[in-house]
């Protein structure tokens, strides 16, 4: 199969042509805005399937609106009409065709004529107004809020949030190319005339604002994002893809003393911290126990020896563990527990706890095994 996609190179285009790739889709007609115009009547001679994502969205000039949207839609049409090409498309209208825009009038032509081409020729048209999308490749001050306020956040730079009572339509882009998958195959999901993204989310402007900045405080405060909730999954993943090159890596605070050093590492609400242990040869940590806060030990690097005492009892379990060979320890409550490098080289500790420390009511006991 041929696939000819327009604006190859944008937002949707690229993510498209990198998802169809890894479908094992490799014979891809790419046309942009900087293709030699005589590429597009070879492509639409042998395309079997296109997939209209070209557009201007914002414009120097008013004009361009209807260059880039409908006056290439028509140059487009004419030419599979010249070779007689009924082959599918997938076009990207937007929402705004229902406003008295230059924008919006410049898609509502543009839907009108691929609506005529369709009753003309009949070759299925699969036509979707689509929300605001966002997610990786996108471009700050031009697809969407979200890129912008992800762009200006991660570089600490100032955002606008004119109404934040405003209610947005977002839809993530690898919900929309799961449909478009569906439609190549020829079972899109259709209302009407129009088809859609079945999977889209509502937020208001100033939440998704403090949202995304909690993303970045997250490096300092060591806290995950709900990552139950669909829409702040899909905005954390965007907002990665917005950092700096230079900034993908952060400090943590690594607590040193003579014994090593214990360092936090992840923080969640309800799903309790993960932090690292680092203990020198012959140190012993530990000597405690708890209530109900429980722990998982997984030792990663050197040699230890992990000691149980049951409170009022006197028979010590032991077990020795390597990062020669990875196995987790539960850490039962009302057992005191320790832990010792027994080895040559630092202990290394990946430490599990079922709750976030709290200095008020730490839930920890001294007692010597």
């Amino acid at each position: 199969m041929n696939i000819l996609v327009t604006g190859a190179k944008g937002f949707i285009g690229k993510n498209l042509i990198a998802e169809l790739k890894n479908c094992g889709i490799n014979q891809i007609f790419e046309y942009s805005r900087d293709s030699d115009p005589s590429l597009l009547e070879k492509y639409t001679k042998e395309c079997n399937f296109v997939f209209h994502l070209a557009g201007v969205n914002r414009p120097q000039n008013e004009n361009d609106f209807f260059e880039g949207n409908a006056n290439f839609t028509s140059q487009l049409l004419e030419l599979l009409k010249k070779y007689e090409n009924k082959a599918p498309i997938v076009v990207t209208s937007s929402i705004q065709a229902e406003l008295d825009n230059p924008y919006g009038r410049s898609k509502k032509a543009m839907e009108q004529l691929l609506l005529q081409y369709q009753q003309q020729t009949g070759a299925p048209v699969y036509m979707y107004r689509l929300p605001n999308v966002f997610g990786k490749w996108s471009k700050p001050n031009y697809n969407s809020v979200v890129a912008t306020f992800c762009y200006n956040i991660a570089r600490e730079l100032d955002i606008q949030v004119n109404n934040p009572d405003n209610e947005l339509n977002l839809c993530y882009i690898d919900d929309v190319l799961e449909e478009m998958l569906r439609a190549l195959v020829g079972t899109p999901t259709e209302q009407g005339e129009f088809c859609v993204i079945p999977i889209t989310h509502h937020i208001e402007l100033g939440t998704l604002a403090n949202l995304i900045k909690s993303f970045k405080d997250s490096r300092t405060n060591l806290n995950i994002v709900n990552m139950d909730d669909p829409l702040t999954k899909k905005l954390y993943s965007t907002y990665l893809s917005f950092l700096p090159v230079d900034q993908f890596s952060y400090d943590l605070k690594m607590n040193l003393d003579n014994r090593g050093s214990f360092t936090e590492f992840i923080r969640t609400p309800n799903q309790g911290q993960v932090s690292v242990n680092v203990s020198k040869p012959g140190i012993t940590k530990g000597n405690h126990w708890h209530h109900t806060k429980n722990e998982k030990f997984l030792v990663v690097s050197g040699e230890g020896l992990i000691r149980f005492r049951k409170l009022g009892a006197e028979d010590i379990i032991e077990y020795r563990v390597s990062g020669e060979k990875l196995q987790v320890v539960d850490i039962p409550t009302g057992y005191t527990h320790s832990i010792v490098n027994v080895g040559e080289t630092d202990l290394v500790t990946v430490m599990w706890a079922n709750e976030c420390f709290d200095p008020v009511k730490p839930d920890t006991y001294y007692l010597e095994v």
